[in-house]
């Protein structure tokens, strides 16, 4: 997976609602309420708020609601902070008394991780809270050594039990992580102190149960989560997280459920992406999509992204090596193709790719990007390669809307200067919002459209306001892979059914 993907870091505050809710879920105990504060929005902390995960963070795996009276706890409501629309996080508690912790609730990863008092030479550690064993009565020790790897940042730490309070639910005996170590740059810079997984027990580093063990100790019936993003910027409601239930305040109609196709990740079945109602036709057989609490992006293949920032006037970098390719080889990829040879082969026939009985797009450019050379290779040959199938891709895109040549080439040049930067973040013009077509994301047949003003980060007031579009380049070898963050969720609540293995959508509200 592409290092440079832009990430968010999610994260929730214990904010027990007393109001009367429905929910999924019975019980008779009450509900508690913790109030939330917000930050400013500015450009530098932006940049700050990104963290990348790992390269191999992300891999293809192979192998009704109704509701009820809300008042009741095992349909446990967490409220959550949000920090910049791209981080939300909030406070869960850890030991006996508990020692607070804010934390990403992130269902990108399974393991639960927050720095210990042992964390002595990672200069992060002093900026966070620290979890202290010895103050604890309920501490078990383990000790067996671990690291989790985040792309840009790292931690290292030891297992550990104890118990673990979210909202007004204790869960005994859950192990984590105590963090000994972590990367400078990425944690330094983050506005929560750990994480907490809530993908499955098949990622979880050292295979450790996630916190689904409420399930199994009585405190929810219901085997259900909720997520709920505020995308409001001038709310102090960053939004909410309900575990065992729905808050039915949050969404309008009824959920549209699928089923997640590779337990690990909470993943699904994706179809066609359409800008203005047009496709892009990487996913016409069917894409992959990880749906990412962690995350505050849409990421997605490159070749993809292009067209959506350039069809959005979004500002990329002129790809010299991609209009290389377009002058020296444009013609020979427009006579292969229309003679009806396939695009994955037309560059093996030209001499730029290496047929090895697996070429695939998103594999040469992962080593091309973000991995530099690959053995046998040098950097430049490789771009080639990256470069000639994607060119072929979108030239085979623009014969299908049959397009004459003389325009397809105009477009295929626009397109290489509108790939992303080497960061993953491409700007647009604030001014422009209103005029920028819909995205949207076939799912089973099913249409979830995003508006400009779902998929534009604003940051800033007036004159002093900068747009960035919420669309990053993510090239993993087994893709073409979605990862659908808050930007979607933001659009659409979300209910992750870890009981059926199923995620639900419905407009948020």
């Amino acid at each position: 997976m592409a290092a440079s993907k832009s990430l968010v870091i999610v994260a929730l505050c214990s904010w027990l609602c007393s109001r009367s809710f429905a929910f999924e879920a019975n019980s008779s105990e009450g509900l508690s309420r913790i109030g939330l504060k917000k930050r400013t929005l500015d450009f530098d902390s932006v940049n700050a708020a990104g963290i990348s995960r790992a390269g191999d963070h992300f891999h293809l795996r192979k192998k009704g609601n109704t509701r009820r009276n809300p008042m009741d706890p095992e349909a446990d409501i967490i409220y959550l902070k949000n920090y910049l629309d791209t981080q939300y996080y909030g406070e869960i508690g850890i030991g006996t008394p508990p020692q607070k912790f804010t934390v990403i609730f992130d269902t990108g990863s399974s393991n639960l991780w927050v720095p210990s008092s042992k964390c002595l030479f990672s200069i992060n550690c002093y900026f966070h809270s620290r979890y202290r064993a010895r103050l604890s009565s309920t501490y078990t020790k383990i000790g067996i050594p671990c690291k989790i790897h985040y792309g840009s940042a790292s931690i290292s730490g030891v297992f550990s039990q104890d118990n673990v309070k979210i909202g007004d639910v204790v869960v005994g005996d859950q192990e984590f992580v105590e963090a000994r170590k972590e990367g400078f740059l990425a944690f330094l810079a983050a506005q929560f102190d750990g994480i907490l997984g809530l993908g499955f027990r098949d990622i979880a580093v050292g295979g450790t149960t996630p916190v689904y063990n409420m399930v199994q100790q009585g405190h929810v019936t219901q085997q259900i989560f909720s997520v709920w993003f505020n995308r409001d910027p001038t709310s102090n409601l960053g939004g909410e997280i309900v575990f065992g239930g729905l808050d039915c305040r949050h969404f309008r109609g009824e959920h549209s459920y699928f089923p997640v196709t590779r337990q690990g990740y909470w993943q699904i079945d994706v179809g066609d992406i359409l800008v203005a109602g047009y496709s892009t036709g990487l996913c016409d057989d069917g894409c992959e999509a990880v749906l990412d609490t962690g995350t505050s992006f849409l990421a997605g293949p490159t070749k993809v992204i292009a067209q959506i920032n350039h069809a959005i006037g979004a500002v990329g970098i002129v790809s010299f090596e991609c209009q290389t390719v377009v002058s020296n080889y444009g013609n020979q990829i427009w006579e292969f193709l229309i003679s009806g040879l396939r695009p994955e082969t037309v560059c093996v026939d030209i001499g730029l790719c290496l047929y090895n009985g697996s070429q695939h797009f998103s594999t040469q450019m992962d080593r091309t990007f973000y991995n530099g050379t690959e053995k046998g290779s040098s950097v430049n040959e490789t771009a080639l390669c990256a470069f000639c199938e994607m060119i072929a891709f979108w030239i085979q895109m623009q014969l299908k809307q049959q397009k004459t040549k003389d325009r397809v080439f105009k477009y295929i040049n626009e397109l290489c200067e509108k790939l992303p930067n080497p960061m993953g973040k491409s700007f647009v013009d604030c001014d422009n919002i209103e005029n920028m077509p819909h995205v949207s994301f076939i799912i089973g047949n099913k249409s979830f459209p995003l508006s400009p003003q779902q998929y534009i980060l604003k940051v800033g007031e007036d004159c002093s306001s900068i747009c960035v579009s919420g669309f990053v380049p993510l090239d993993v070898p087994e893709g073409p892979l979605w990862i659908l963050g808050d930007m979607f969720m933001g659009a659409y609540h979300t209910v992750f059914d870890f009981g059926n293995l199923k995620i639900g959508f419905a407009k948020a509200a």
